[in-house]
């Protein structure tokens, strides 16, 4: 029995991605910089080819202006390359103007045949320090106007930032159908799952103690109930595994052994997302483990010790992470995300020794999103106009 109702109530399988480095580089030890692994569009690149020859079903690629790969770009440049694993493509929002973000995504849609998902972001861009009712509302206008992109055949829209009257969507009309690329989120505040809980389909959260991720799954579900609606919800967490747990145990102090926490606060610091509600919870996850960094037996929380965002790891053998994959699928975990350093080297121990093991899919299939065959759309087969 699931915590709350979710969408893919009898979904026996859950959707199991990887992460690509984009804009936060990779590493062998946190914090200590790295020139070969940085975010290069050569090493993103053989990430996510890495993650789609182990299996991963999805790949989170991360948005953020630091120096690495712009999103969009990096996806379209990747779309030729691959042919099975979905794109989960950040995009923050109000970067674009939103109807040629429609179009954009659209365009992306097209070159994946359905193999893309989209990640809302809602946070300050650089320069930029906004109110935060803003941010959401401006988020809000841009997944309406994308979603009326996405199922109506003109964009009609009066809001607080944008105005648009009588625009044709034929230019930005996805190769999904059915509402077009899925939508993921992840906010901890309540204008955050406001939105979320209205307009979005998966619900992201951040590793913490399971009595937390339990109470926030039921919040949101709260909310999206008073909608009429039930959402998927995901984790994004980081990975150690090895054959056996003293070995896991000791690759986490191993990757650690080297970082300076001062070093560590600005990693952290530069980063967007910095002073978010959802970063200050990873912070007193910190705050509640033990000595060793563990806030519950196989949740070790040194990761973000040199990282803003997700900062915590799974730490196991294989068994012991399966075992606490199926527990998450039990609370109605539908999505994960993993990662782990160096990410290509993580993504093959989980890839060889976990991921067999685990039933997964794909989102969009099972969301009945994916057509047959190319769709009757002006980008597709149908009629230009």
């Amino acid at each position: 029995m699931t915590v709350v109702p979710v969408t893919s109530a009898d979904l026996d399988a859950a959707e199991v991605s990887w992460f690509s480095a984009l804009c936060s580089d990779d590493y062998q030890f946190l914090g200590v910089p790295d020139g070969a692994l940085r975010s290069s569009w050569e090493h993103c690149r053989d990430i996510l080819l890495e993650a789609e020859n182990q299996g991963f079903r999805n790949i989170l690629c991360p948005s953020s202006y630091q120096v690495g790969q712009d999103t969009l770009s990096f996806v379209a440049g990747c779309a030729p390359l691959t042919d099975k694993i979905n794109m989960l493509a950040a995009v923050r929002c109000g970067e674009m103007q939103p109807i040629m973000l429609a179009r954009t995504i659209a365009t992306l849609d097209h070159m994946l045949k359905g193999r893309l998902t989209i990640n809302i972001i809602s946070s300050d861009f650089p320069g930029e320090v906004a109110e935060s009712a803003y941010r959401y509302q401006r988020s809000r206008e841009v997944v309406e106007i994308l979603r009326q992109a996405w199922t109506q055949d003109e964009i009609n829209y009066d809001g607080q930032v944008y105005q648009f009257s009588g625009v044709p969507t034929g230019p930005a009309t996805p190769y999904q159908q059915n509402g077009g690329p899925l939508m993921y989120f992840g906010g901890y505040s309540p204008a955050a799952i406001e939105l979320c809980a209205q307009h979005c389909d998966v619900y992201l959260m951040w590793p913490e103690p399971k009595e937390n991720i339990k109470a926030r799954m039921t919040a949101v579900n709260e909310r999206a109930a008073e909608y009429g609606r039930t959402l998927d919800y995901g984790l994004r967490v980081h990975m150690i595994v090895r054959d056996t747990e003293a070995e896991a145990k000791e690759y986490a102090e191993y990757l650690v052994s080297k970082l300076d926490d001062e070093y560590g606060q600005l990693i952290r610091d530069r980063a967007h997302d910095s002073i978010s509600l959802g970063v200050a919870h990873q912070a007193k996850a910190r705050e509640l483990a033990d000595k060793f960094g563990y806030v519950e037996p196989h949740l070790w929380t040194g990761v973000g010790r040199a990282r803003s965002g997700c900062g915590a790891a799974l730490v196991g053998s294989a068994d012991q992470v399966l075992s606490e994959i199926e527990e998450y699928k039990k609370m109605g975990i539908r999505a994960f995300i993993f990662s782990g350093y160096p990410h290509i080297d993580e993504c093959k121990h989980f890839g060889e020794k976990v991921l067999p093991q685990l039933k997964t899919c794909s989102l969009p299939h099972e969301y009945g999103r994916i057509p047959a065959e190319t769709p009757a759309t002006p980008l597709g087969v149908g009629e230009r106009v």
